[in-house]
């Protein structure tokens, strides 16, 4: 199958609020929730994406002429490019009754492993979400991220301990689901954490702890005090708070800031391997992409994964050669330019 036949396929079987649209850009679907919309106005997840779209890369060919290397290494594993699939919860709420939370975890773990990729598992209220994420990546010999919601302590020790069962390179936590309404009803309550907590989770985790949900170089700086190894520069994808800046916008203040001392991961937006291009450019090590994921398993499963992948390698492969880079680590952030960049040339 082709991509386009994917998106075609996914339009039969994932709304009805979906639409599977040829750009996941946030317009169609909008304020949808339920849904993949954003929250409030809808605007967060508008804005994630044009900011992608905002920034131009420098093309620059006088340069030796060789392939670009897009694989990448994290926490001593090994993958393709560096671009993770982000989890993703409550399936059939927002987008059809193709799959469920299980079915979902459990195709997209095993397909992105065969990509030469991973990715992050989902957490909900129904604890065989993370029984069955966990017995994915047992499967997968431990090729996958659990993340787990900021639940009230003990139940996130359990979820922890239950998660180390299945050997994963890393464990992360998305602190930013703070503000799903969902989770301020639990009892005893769940939310927001402090240092102290976070600290204990990362202790808990005995494997690289991610935070997931930073938008601040004040927020990331209390990531790293609390033993995180790496961060997700995040908001949830515009689903917990409106009018949050953008992630490329926050993006180059926090990798200064903090680009040391953990690994720096972003989201929100990022479509294609230009986009995966220009966060690295920014300053991040990888991206993890959502929703697109979405489209590409319900519209083709397994093959859907792959195809993405593809298609995702060939375009940062291309614009790494355009650009001049060889290797991940030759991106640099002047390879990119800003809207005020262009209006001083």
């Amino acid at each position: 199958m082709t991509y386009q036949e994917i998106l075609q396929n996914a339009r039969t079987c994932v709304g009805p609020y979906c639409k599977a649209c040829p750009v996941c850009n946030g317009m169609a679907c909008k304020n949808t929730v339920p849904g993949p919309g954003a929250k409030g106005i809808g605007t967060g997840f508008i804005r994630n994406y044009q900011k992608w779209q905002e920034l131009c890369v420098n093309m620059d060919t006088i340069c030796e002429n060789r392939p670009a290397d897009t694989s990448f290494e994290v926490f001593g594993q090994k993958f393709a490019l560096p671009v993770f699939a982000a989890p993703v919860g409550a399936m059939t709420l927002h987008y059809g009754d193709k799959y469920d939370d299980l079915t979902y975890n459990d195709l997209l773990v095993s397909a992105c492993a065969a990509a030469g990729i991973a990715a992050f598992t989902g957490d909900g209220t129904n604890p065989a979400v993370v029984e069955g994420a966990v017995k994915a990546i047992a499967a997968s010999h431990g090729h996958g991220v659990p993340t787990i919601k900021p639940w009230n302590m003990e139940l996130v020790r359990q979820k922890l301990e239950l998660a180390g069962t299945a050997d994963p390179f890393a464990v992360a936590m998305d602190i930013d689901a703070a503000g799903l309404p969902f989770l301020k009803n639990m009892q005893p309550p769940a939310g927001s954490k402090t240092v102290d907590e976070l600290r204990q989770i990362a202790a808990w985790a005995k494997k690289p702890f991610i935070l997931k949900g930073i938008m601040t170089v004040e927020g990331a700086k209390k990531a790293v005090k609390a033993g995180a190894s790496g961060i997700v520069v995040s908001n949830h994808g515009g689903r917990v708070l409106d009018n949050c800046p953008a992630t490329a916008e926050v993006l180059p203040a926090i990798a200064d800031a903090v680009g040391r001392q953990a690994t720096i991961f972003v989201d929100g937006g990022i479509r294609s391997g230009m986009d995966v291009f220009k966060a690295l450019a920014l300053g991040a090590d990888a991206v993890l992409i959502g929703r697109p994921f979405v489209t590409m398993v319900y519209g083709g499963g397994a093959e859907g994964v792959q195809v993405y992948v593809d298609k995702l390698k060939a375009e940062l492969s291309d614009t790494m050669a355009m650009c001049g880079a060889h290797s991940l680590t030759e991106i640099r952030r002047d390879m990119v330019a800003t809207p005020r960049d262009l209006e001083n040339l």
